[in-house]
């Protein structure tokens, strides 16, 4: 039996320690981030601005990054990037601890718009790499661990820390996070990579390219739409998610954070067992059982009376979307030319990650319309039951337009 990955491999063991670290940062954020929002204000545009804040970038950047990811050292590019967050989150840090006041959000929500488009290059940088430090058998697997560690740490270790650290000062998460983000740069500056086999291409040339290769590729451009409307719906839920965690389940931080913990939990399950699920079921079904699986949950957590129905809920949508992943990014790992990967992995991701902004100022906007004439409560259910009659729409289309084997 051949050694474990992480064993055999110095180079992804580096990225997978660079990826423990900001990951473990990120869950703090995940918590901390809206959870200083609601501090800040009650109001639901406002808060749904900071959630669409760090994922807007995705919709202006995501294209041209892939040009920039292509054109460059992915390790050096990372490191540069999680420098650059870390700077960012010391700045939350000084605007949480100096008492803001209502107005000070906005200022929260641009601060969020650059450590996300940070991200944009960071994360774009390590799927483009994997493929060159790993082997192509290796990449179900490689995925898998990233997308579990990433799960662990975001998710089940972070935001419950995260609960407990705001009880102390709502400012420490932040504090702890730009101190992981620059642990994390020294471990991918230290990832060594073949040289490159293709010169800096002009950029307009560049973009084309990936462009093109898009164009012509069907399935993928299909594959990419899906994503972007799973990602709206899954952030108008989660981008009202901490409102309804507070105001209709009444969970306090810790609380709310296990709550993610549970999700997370799910998260590693899914990421962990996706390879078997695809063995037992193939790759069309587990796609298919994946947007049931989030119409199900959305609808769970809008009838939800209690904390414990929410984790379940979440539970089983975070175990299938990570069973999407594993299943998705190693398909496109395969199919994209290498010197492509990047270009056309941004592309992808513009289609799937740029509709996040638009749902969770969707979210938001639906909740504050909503409350007007059926209250608040009624407002918050109703988002994530229209999520789960979209993801009931969206799988029917899936049955007729995706066909991967």
């Amino acid at each position: 039996m051949p050694a474990p990955l992480v064993l055999r491999n110095r180079n992804y063991r580096l990225l997978l320690g660079a990826g423990t670290m900001s990951n473990l940062g990120d869950g703090l954020v995940v918590l901390a981030l809206p959870w200083l929002a609601t501090l800040m204000t009650q109001n639901p545009v406002a808060i749904g601005a900071v959630a669409a804040a760090t994922r807007l970038p995705w919709l202006l950047f995501a294209i041209p990054a892939g040009v920039v990811v292509d054109n460059s050292e992915h390790n050096r590019l990372m490191a540069r990037a999680d420098l650059l967050r870390a700077t960012i989150a010391v700045a939350i840090l000084l605007l949480a601890v100096n008492q803001p006041a209502e107005g000070a959000v906005w200022v929260l929500a641009g601060l969020a718009f650059v450590l996300g488009s940070a991200e944009v290059l960071r994360d774009n940088a390590a799927q483009t790499m994997l493929p060159s430090i790993v082997d192509p058998k290796d990449l179900e697997a490689a995925n898998g661990q990233l997308w579990s560690v990433e799960q662990l740490t975001n998710q089940f270790i972070g935001p419950p820390l995260a609960g407990v650290l705001i009880a102390a000062g709502i400012g420490i998460p932040f504090g702890i996070d730009a101190a992981l983000l620059v642990l994390s740069a020294g471990c991918v500056w230290m990832i060594t990579l073949a040289p490159r086999a293709q010169g800096r291409a002009p950029f307009r040339k560049a973009l084309m390219e990936g462009i093109g290769f898009m164009r012509a590729d069907a399935l993928l451009l299909r594959l990419a739409v899906v994503l972007g409307i799973a990602n709206f719906i899954a952030t108008a839920t989660i981008t009202v998610q901490v409102l309804f965690a507070q105001d209709v389940l009444s969970l306090s931080a810790s609380s709310y954070g296990i709550v993610l913990s549970v999700a997370a939990l799910g998260a590693i399950t899914g990421s962990l067992l996706a390879p078997r699920f695809v063995g037992f079921l193939g790759t069309q079904r587990c796609l298919y059982l994946s947007i049931a699986t989030w119409g199900i949950g959305y609808a769970s957590i809008g009838f939800s009376h209690a904390g414990v129905t929410m984790a379940v809920a979440l539970f089983f949508v975070m175990a299938a979307a990570m069973l999407w992943n594993v299943i998705t990014v190693s398909w496109r790992q395969r199919r994209i030319p290498p010197l492509l990967l990047g270009r056309v992995n941004s592309i992808y991701r513009f289609f799937g990650w740029g509709s996040m902004p638009l749902g969770a100022m969707t979210g938001g906007i639906l909740v504050s319309v909503l409350e007007q004439d059926f209250g608040r409560e009624l407002a918050l259910r109703a988002t994530f039951i229209c999520a789960g009659a979209a993801c009931a729409i969206l799988l029917c289309y899936a049955l007729v337009k995706l066909r991967l084997e």
